[in-house]
């Protein structure tokens, strides 16, 4: 089997993002995509980030032919072909697609109307409706958002076919027949186009991370992948730095959105954290390290994204209130009125209410004698109570300055059989690394996806002059 790797090119970041040689392995005569596989101050810092850069690959030839994926093809099961395009309509289909009567959905209107519309009697509109509603087709043709659109198909007066188009991958379509009603739902799959960006944070890691042509979704899930490692509140430093192989979704050849991160590695204080997306032969994905353990922790090391550390575990502190010597059991996230909390694992809701001086509080009992405690929350997060279960990152309220407070901020405790722990230096119990039967198969996959991740690194960065927006070698 043979893998051809990306040549470097160079780029310059202030023209945007440019393409390069698509990232491709070879394998039995298949050309695959391989597709898969959340602000951040450091200690020092500059008026801006100087340093980024964007690269990408372009899209995997349309020409591509998808082969059956084999079990005695680890590589090949892994990776994903692009979908072969369909043919060229004829004549006959693009003078029927110029006959649909197309109407896009606005606010105030309804089912009856828009059939209406198009020239249809509500009994029409009726009929249809419950014609989906009995075939399993939802909430198509019953409720409709602004937004969507309906389309219609009359011959010889009468409704031949009619489109429910929910969004631009998902459409119901039904069909008069000579017995009644069919139903059709179709579903698109947007390309996969491999992405490929890095940057030094010389200021904070969101603005490094916008520089560098990233999302706000991509820094997010980059910050959530590490977050089990790296204190984003506390740990950031001036030249600290990632890089990262990521999804963008394509649909007729324009942007729809991005994807996963399949693959990224972050340095952080001179140690580097590798992070790559498998999906194992079950289906269930995860990140893992290169070396199969899982990224994933039992806890999260901070329940809320991108908050600064106001006060630290200090068994002797005095307190900002009290104004005398008082233990301070946990770790205080300053952070705006609202910005959601989230359970550092999963666990069961033993108290939810109003607690003294800790104001709003949530506290949640987890396995092996351990307890996490949230207070001084401003809201609670609905349709939750005591006694009911959460998982790990699920948003159990909000920040706010509940209780005895000097201001708005989490307040966070982390307690093992009773006894307070420093949530930001005790030891968290790792998740289960990669399963023995897919040791192999992850080794192989693992091999490709780090030559494509590595093979770039550092070759693209340049360095922007401040002064002068211009670039430096």
């Amino acid at each position: 089997m043979r893998f051809t790797l990306l040549k470097k090119k160079n780029a310059n970041p202030l023209n945007g993002p440019k393409r390069f040689p698509v990232f491709h392995l070879v394998a039995a005569g298949t050309v695959a995509g391989i597709v898969g596989i959340a602000a951040l101050l450091p200690d020092d810092s500059s008026p801006d980030d100087a340093t980024y850069s964007v690269t990408s690959t372009p899209q995997l030839s349309s020409s591509t032919t998808q082969l059956p994926l084999t079990k005695t093809d680890p590589i090949a099961e892994l990776a994903q072909t692009m979908e072969i395009p369909a043919s060229e309509p004829t004549e006959q289909q693009k003078l029927d697609e110029a006959d649909w009567i197309k109407l896009k959905v606005g606010k105030g209107d309804t089912i009856s109307g828009m059939f209406q519309k198009a020239g249809l009697p509500a009994r029409i509109a009726i009929a249809v409706a419950n014609a989906a509603k009995a075939r399993n087709g939802g909430k198509a043709f019953n409720r409709i958002y602004p937004g969507e659109s309906l389309q219609f198909l009359i011959r010889d007066n009468k409704l031949a076919k009619a489109r429910h188009i929910h969004n631009r991958l998902r459409s119901t379509e039904i069909t008069r027949t000579a017995t009644g009603y069919e139903l059709d739902k179709l579903e698109r799959k947007p390309d996969i186009e491999l992405r490929y960006a890095e940057a030094v944070i010389n200021n904070s890691m969101f603005l490094a991370g916008e520089r560098a042509g990233l999302s706000n979704r991509t820094i997010m899930s980059m910050a959530s992948i590490f977050g089990w490692d790296i204190d984003f509140a506390m740990d950031i430093k001036k030249g600290d730095r990632f890089n990262v192989l990521y999804e963008e979704k394509y649909l007729d050849g324009k942007k729809m959105g991005v994807g996963e991160i399949v693959a990224a590695e972050f340095t952080n204080r001179g140690k580097a954290f590798t992070a790559l997306r498998y999906t194992d032969q079950d289906g269930s994905t995860s990140y893992y390290t290169p070396d199969g353990r899982s990224m994933r922790k039992a806890f999260l090391r901070t329940p809320v994204d991108f908050a600064r550390i106001s006060s630290r575990f200090n068994m002797q502190r005095k307190h900002p209130v009290l104004n005398r010597i008082r233990a301070h059991k946990g770790v205080d996230y300053a952070a705006s009125t609202g910005t959601p909390i989230r359970a550092a694992g999963d666990g069961k809701i033993i108290h939810r209410g109003r607690k003294g001086g800790y104001g709003k509080v949530v506290i949640l009992q987890h396995g092996n004698g351990i307890r996490t405690l949230y207070a001084h929350m401003n809201t609670f997060r609905s349709k939750q109570k005591k006694g009911g279960k959460v998982k790990q990152g699920q948003i159990i309220g909000y920040v706010g300055s509940t209780g005895m407070v000097t201001g708005p901020h989490l307040h966070y405790e982390f307690q093992v059989n009773g006894v307070h722990r420093n949530p930001l230096k005790v030891k968290l119990p790792d998740a289960a690394p990669i399963a023995k039967a897919e040791r192999k198969r992850f080794a192989e996959f693992a091999s490709i996806v780090l030559t494509q991740l590595r093979g770039q690194n550092g070759v693209q960065l340049a360095q922007v002059d401040k002064k002068t927006d211009t670039l430096t070698q």
